[in-house]
């Protein structure tokens, strides 16, 4: 099969989707791997290592999908992307479909074959392509939010920890999955007073039992959230439904309770996000205020760190893309279930039923178009 690599373009995403490392384990398959040149530099992986792994670098982002078998990304298709797909061609990568109806409809109309890494579903019900990222981007949100809670950056401020004689901020995070988990961990290395929220309360005991007294768990409920982000210096919206539009758990009503210069991070952001008010933003104009509460939206928080997300993503994503190359696309997924939740769009029809709820449009199931 031959493997295409193109350079994301989407606002300051520097991330690229296979690492030298990977493209040395396609060619030991026997496949051939195009990388478009300076695919890797914004993660520090210059093209000389590609080309020593065994990747041939093409010019244009144009050859990469004219001749590639199927194409390796980290972030959804741009338009000018989804316009070079063609009918068949794989299409490998994150897509967050359930917010957003264009990309739907352009995947739709490629007839390509559209595989989600953020709904590849092992039977424990865990998400094993999401949750590297999930983990870089709720470290990074507590990092995001004490740096937006210095008074220079419009924040409250408020140092994370405090200091002796001074209490330290006071940070909600909503949702006990992996970014949660990750985001009130690096809160509480910090030294802030953390709270975790989720309906879960399996979830809450495992936190309660892993860090004891060093933060609180709270059942998420309406009238809770009401309540404590009332006090709160940092919300962090952490709240996944997989392949679905996030519910808002911070209503614009609440905001007016809120401290002035409290911040909301919303990890959220890129499947609709859990905070009403919250919009994506980028990393080039990541901040807005309502009503004196300042929004962080960035859709793509990873890519900051390109260099450590490429290198956990590619752990993450080579072993299931390996197996689409060596046994073609139809036999990986009849063969293995949780790959096959991955698959969102099937030339020409949402085979993802979150998906065709979200926009209101027609489900087909998977194994009928399989058999």
């Amino acid at each position: 099969m031959i493997v295409g690599v193109p350079k994301e373009i989407k606002n300051n995403e520097f991330r690229v989707g296979l690492t030298p490392a990977g493209v040395a384990q396609f060619v030991a398959h026997s496949h051939t791997v195009l990388v478009e040149k300076s695919a890797g530099v914004g993660s520090s992986l210059p093209d000389e290592e590609y080309v020593a792994a065994g990747a041939q670098m093409v010019e244009t982002a144009d050859e990469v999908f004219a001749r590639a078998d199927m194409i390796v990304k980290v972030k959804e298709p741009q338009a000018v992307e989804i316009a070079r797909l063609r009918p068949g061609q794989i299409l490998y990568t994150y897509l967050h479909l359930a917010p957003d109806l264009a990309q739907t409809e352009g995947l739709v109309a490629s007839g390509a074959v559209c595989i989600a890494y953020e709904t590849v579903e092992l039977p424990n019900r865990s998400l094993p392509l999401l949750a590297p990222m999930s983990e870089v981007a709720g470290r990074m949100a507590a990092q995001v939010g004490a740096a937006y809670l210095q008074k220079p950056n419009g924040g409250r401020g408020v140092l994370m920890g405090g200091v002796p004689g001074v209490l330290p901020a006071k940070v909600v995070v909503l949702g006990g999955g992996v970014v949660g988990s990750n985001a009130a961990y690096v809160a509480m290395g910090m030294g802030a007073d953390v709270t975790i929220m989720d309906v879960n309360l399996d979830r809450l005991r495992y936190l309660d039992e892993i860090w004891g007294n060093r933060i609180r768990t709270l059942y998420s409920s309406m009238y809770n959230i009401e309540h404590i982000v009332t006090e709160a210096d940092l919300v962090i919206g952490a709240v996944l439904l997989p392949g679905a539009k996030t519910p808002y758990l911070v209503t614009r009503d609440m905001l007016p309770t809120m401290r002035p210069g409290a911040v909301l991070v919303d990890v959220s952001v890129d499947q609709g996000g859990c905070i009403e008010t919250t919009k994506p933003t980028t990393h080039a104009d990541p901040t807005y205020f309502v009503d004196r509460v300042l929004h962080y939206g960035v859709a793509n928080m990873p890519g900051a760190v390109p260099n450590t997300s490429t290198l956990a993503l590619t752990n993450a994503t080579l072993r299931y893309g390996l197996a689409i190359a060596d046994k073609g696309w139809k036999r990986a997924v009849v063969e293995d279930p949780s790959l096959a939740k991955g698959v969102n769009v099937l030339e020409g029809k949402i085979v993802y039923e979150p998906v065709a709820s979200a926009h209101g449009m027609d489900y087909t199931p998977l194994e009928s178009l399989l058999s």
